[in-house]
């Protein structure tokens, strides 16, 4: 399980921005849309597992495989180039301008959005058997969830808005350490052991996730939840969007790069001078009997002399 050090896999994180800046369009929408869709598979399990085991705590623990295998498979999350873009925009990288940054986070939205739409659709049907039934229990907590994080946001006013944006900032935080701590390894044990705990950590505290999100909400608009489209945009997609830029950013791009990449000259040490060991210290006592008698014997030659 070899581990890189922080400096190593800071420039890998520059690396990664910049190559996925000039990744051609049709690479960047099928990597993006890919991820969407795995994501959104993976919270559809978590949240069955919670329903059915009456047990949260599991459903956390097991999301983490979606967003461990999207990645090893070279995939795209909005949530990363969040953060791995602008590292190179920042480093000066040649070619790389805020257009091609903010074309790189477009086309990464609408693959994520599209993959997990197209899930989101998928387990509407399948919660509801085509459309022909009543959602069955996970189907209708789903439908729930969706109400709770937008609605539940807008009764609060002004102090839930913050609240969405501080579950924002959050989430990248936790997601964003774990797309940089399966950079600390070269092993694939040791990349998904450094993604499983900080995404689990994000799940289970209910952080807000804008690609989870897209899977969330419109499979909660099919199946029968009271809210509207214009609920999840102003009152959930568009904020947890805001605050996944600023955490992943703030509290793992910028830091890292700044402290590891970009190392601080180090502050002048003091000069320390060597003790002299016992050895060195009982030679120069037995030394000195010796130099002063070669002394006095000199200056009676002189004198004499």
């Amino acid at each position: 399980m070899s581990y890189l050090s922080p400096a190593e896999f800071s420039r890998k994180m520059v690396d990664a921005g910049e190559s996925k800046v000039f990744m051609s369009t049709r690479d960047t929408l099928i990597r993006a849309y890919m991820a969407g869709a795995i994501l959104a598979l993976a919270a559809a399990f978590a949240v069955t597992v919670s329903v059915q085991t009456g047990e949260p705590l599991l459903g956390a623990m097991l999301f983490p495989v979606g967003f461990c295998l999207l990645y090893l498979m070279g995939f795209d999350l909005l949530t990363g180039v969040f953060t791995l873009v602008p590292l190179a925009l920042i480093d000066r990288r040649p070619g790389v301008t805020v257009r091609s940054m903010l074309r790189n986070w477009g086309l990464v939205f609408l693959g994520n959005f599209g993959g997990a739409f197209t899930v989101a659709l998928m387990m509407a049907v399948v919660f509801t058997f085509g459309f022909s039934t009543s959602p069955d229990e996970v189907g209708r907590a789903i439908g729930t969830i969706g109400e709770s994080r937008t609605v539940g946001y807008a009764d609060h006013g002004a102090a839930g808005m913050l609240t969405l944006f501080i579950r924002g900032v959050l989430c990248n935080w936790m997601v964003s350490t774990g797309v940089v701590a399966a950079m600390m390894s070269n092993s694939v044990t040791g990349k998904v052991l450094g993604m499983w705990m900080p995404v689990m950590v994000f799940f289970y505290m209910g952080f807000e996730h804008s690609i989870v999100n897209m899977f969330l909400f419109p499979s909660g608009l099919m199946l029968g939840g009271d809210f509207s489209v214009g609920d999840y945009l102003v009152w959930n997609e568009i904020p947890t969007l805001v605050g996944n830029v600023v955490g992943g950013l703030t509290f793992v791009g910028l830091t890292l790069y700044a402290t590891h990449a970009r190392t601080g000259a180090t502050r002048g040490r003091p000069v320390v001078e060597p003790q002299e060991s016992k050895e060195q210290v009982e030679a120069k006592e037995q030394a000195e009997p010796q130099e002063r008698q070669d002394q006095e014997a000199a200056l009676t030659g002189k004198v004499n002399a």
